[in-house]
């Protein structure tokens, strides 16, 4: 299966389960569109028609698509479906990371926020170094032989409880040697409460910190107010700087969030970039259908020229010297994810796991307060086998619609939470999120193809 598209003024040709990529002339592009639509002879009479062009030359093109499809770089089957529950099957009972929510409780009263301001629908609340510490045993008591483990502090707003933050990390590391584990924590913040004190322990222990701003100034302060009803921009726009300044410009994200209020958020990206920060992500809100915030179909042609125009905007700032990374348009084409992940997706409820202030686990993040999908708690292990088994059912070959999408090894099937939310079953497809994911990822396709071309010229 291939998938072939135009942007950025190159014609790309995909081969999904090789994951080879090509950039090739017109002729080209249309002849490996209609290659397998015929004979030889027939091919070439349709590009003919199309292309004044010598036989040839044509004869040399059909030729070289022959070539790579015998070397396995076109046209390739997939072979990989069968091996998805047994790959799946060899992490069965390994985690490798937790969510800590630390503080079911926020400063800000984010009126997009998918936790219902930090409480997650239910009691606000703050996790205990009790609670913390048994985490982290259970994190090490389940982990297998995996030597690095992940651990994030969320919320609501972690900050406040600050000093629970440092117990656990300190105890973490007190015992990581002698479990012959390594520790990575990451935190995040809506940056109200960061000081020198939090800029200098988060830049030594922690290896990414998560900063929440939505770019400009008047879109950020629409939804990230304090409970007074005042925004926060002018607050924590600041602190970050001087955060990322300390931490010279990495390990960091500044997270943002565009609605239907500003489906226009290159501009912000701007903003962004402006105040200096140059690792950048920008999500679309999570909502329910309806909201007056939820993306609609008729944004999707505003979206979709954003994500082409911040294409355009990278490789102009690369050639200048100033390049930034967008998190969406990270891709390796050379390596990347290993075909376990591509398979498999992120593991939520089976390697991943969301740990409440009281210690119950949910499969991540998203789901806590869902209640049947609490999993058990971190003394007595899992509880609900039920539920783990369908989350460890749930790969990319679970889903129907999946199975014949060109975009299947590179989504994983995508996120369980917005499939459920969207469709009621964790095995469901979020198909406005399918039209997001895959623009975004043929915009960082065309990107790191044009960034060879260039180097290579």
């Amino acid at each position: 299966m291939i998938h072939q598209y135009k942007s950025g003024g190159l014609n790309i040709v995909l081969d999904i389960c090789s994951g080879s990529v090509h950039e090739v002339d017109d002729i080209t592009y249309d002849m490996i569109d209609a290659y397998l639509d015929g004979t030889r002879e027939e091919v070439l009479t349709k590009i003919k028609k199309n292309h004044n062009v010598s036989e040839e030359e044509l004869n040399e093109i059909y030729d070289e698509i022959t070539e790579l499809k015998e070397e396995g770089k076109l046209f390739v089957e997939d072979t990989y479906e069968d091996m998805a529950g047994e790959l799946k099957a060899r992490t069965s009972g390994v985690v490798k990371a937790l969510c800590l929510h630390i503080a079911h409780t926020c400063n800000l009263n984010c009126s997009y926020c998918f936790a219902s301001q930090g409480r997650f629908h239910g009691e606000r609340a703050l996790m205990s170094f009790e609670v913390g510490k048994q985490a982290i045993d259970f994190l090490i008591a389940n982990s297998g032989n995996r030597h690095n483990l992940e651990v994030d502090f969320f919320g609501g707003e972690p900050l406040m409880n600050f000093e629970v933050v440092k117990q656990i990390v300190d105890y973490a590391r007190s015992i990581e040697k002698k479990h012959n584990k390594n520790f990575r924590f990451t935190l995040t913040t809506n940056g109200v409460l960061v000081d020198d004190e939090v800029i200098d322990y988060a830049n030594r222990e922690m290896s990414n910190v998560v900063l929440s701003l939505d770019g400009r100034k008047e879109v950020h302060d629409r939804f990230r107010k304090d409970y007074a009803g005042n925004g926060s921009w002018e607050k924590i726009v600041p602190k970050f700087q001087e955060f990322v300044k300390k931490r010279g410009g990495k390990n960091y994200y500044m997270r943002g969030t565009f609605t239907h209020a500003n489906p226009d958020f290159l501009k912000d990206i701007e903003v962004m970039l402006d105040l200096g920060f140059r690792e950048l992500s920008m999500e679309p809100v999570v909502c329910a259908p309806g909201d007056p915030m939820a993306l609609t179909e008729e944004d999707l042609p505003v979206v979709f020229e954003q994500y082409e125009k911040l294409a355009e905007l990278m490789l102009k700032k690369d050639k200048e010297g100033d390049p930034f990374t967008f998190y969406h348009y990270m891709i390796d084409l050379e390596g990347g994810p290993c075909i376990y992940k591509r398979i498999s997706g992120c593991g939520s409820g089976t390697e991943y796991m969301a740990v409440t202030p009281w210690g119950d686990l949910f499969p991540c993040h998203q789901f806590v307060g869902e209640d049947n999908y609490k999993l058990g708690d971190i003394w007595n292990g899992i509880t609900n086998k039920t539920t783990q088994e369908e989350f460890a059912s749930c790969n990319v070959y679970a889903r129907e619609e999946c199975k014949s999408c060109w975009a299947r090894l590179y989504c994983a099937g995508g996120c369980a939470a917005n499939a459920l939310h969207a469709t009621g079953s964790v095995r469901g497809v979020y198909e406005y999120g399918c039209k997001l994911f895959k623009k975004r990822l043929e915009c960082a396709i065309m990107v790191e193809v044009a960034k060879k071309l260039d180097i290579s010229e």
